[in-house]
C-alpha cells in the first residue's frame, strides 16, 4: 500500500475521529457521562469550544510551514480537514452563546453586543470562517481561480480576531491568549519570510 493510499484508507479517518474527540468529550461531560462541567456549564462550553477553534486555526496555518521544514508534502492533505474542524469548533462556540446563553433572545443578544464588542469581533472571524468553508471544495477552488487563494489567505485575519476575541474576553488573565499570541506571530513570521524568499 503506497503512503497516499495508506492516508486515505487508514490515517484521514484516524485523524477525523481525533479532531472529534473534544466535542465528545464536552458531549460526555454535558451528560455527566465522562466528568461535569463546573459551576457554570454554559461559560465551560463556550471556554472549550473557543479554545478548540483557536487550536485548529493554529493546526491549520502550522501545516505549511511544517511540510517545508520536514519535507513530508503528505501533511498538505490534512489542512482542508484541520480548517474545516475550526469552522466547526468555532460555530459551535457562537451556537453555545446564541442559544445557551442568550436563549434566542434578540434584546439578550443586543444588549450583551453593547456591552461586550469583542463580540462582535467574533462574529466576524466567524462570517470570514464560513465562507472559507463553502469554497473549500476542489470545484469551488477551480471555478474562483485565482481569487480562491486571495479568499482562503484571509484564514491569517481569521487567526488574528479569534485571539484579539479572546484576549479582549479574558481582560485580565491573559496567558492563554498571550501563547496563542507567540504561536500566531511565530507562523505569520514564517509566512511572511518564505514570501520574502520567494519574491527574490
Amino acid at each position: 500500500m503506497d503512503t497516499l493510499t495508506q492516508i486515505r484508507l487508514i490515517w484521514k479517518p484516524l485523524v477525523f475521529l481525533a479532531c472529534l474527540v473534544p466535542f465528545a468529550l464536552v458531549a460526555g461531560d454535558t451528560f455527566g457521562i465522562t466528568g461535569r462541567l463546573g459551576a457554570n456549564p454554559v461559560e465551560e462550553i463556550l471556554d472549550r469550544f473557543g479554545n478548540w477553534g483557536l487550536r485548529f486555526v493554529m493546526l491549520t496555518l502550522a501545516v505549511t510551514p511544517a511540510r517545508r521544514i520536514t519535507g513530508w508534502n503528505w501533511l498538505q492533505r490534512f489542512r482542508r480537514m484541520f480548517g474545516l474542524f475550526t469552522f466547526f469548533y468555532v460555530a459551535l462556540h457562537f451556537l453555545t452563546w446564541l442559544v445557551l446563553d442568550q436563549g434566542l433572545l434578540m434584546s439578550a443578544i443586543l444588549e450583551d453586543v453593547v456591552k461586550r464588542p469583542f463580540i462582535t469581533i467574533g462574529v466576524v472571524a466567524l462570517l470570514l470562517l464560513v465562507a472559507l468553508a463553502a469554497t473549500s471544495t476542489n470545484g469551488m477552488r477551480r471555478r474562483l481561480g485565482k481569487r480562491w487563494q486571495s479568499l482562503h489567505n484571509t484564514v491569517y485575519l481569521i487567526a488574528i480576531l479569534g485571539v484579539w476575541h479572546y484576549w479582549w474576553q479574558v481582560k485580565l488573565d491573559t496567558f492563554e491568549p498571550m501563547i496563542y499570541a507567540v504561536i500566531l506571530a511565530i507562523l505569520l513570521g514564517a509566512r511572511i519570510a518564505h514570501s520574502r524568499r520567494w519574491g527574490q
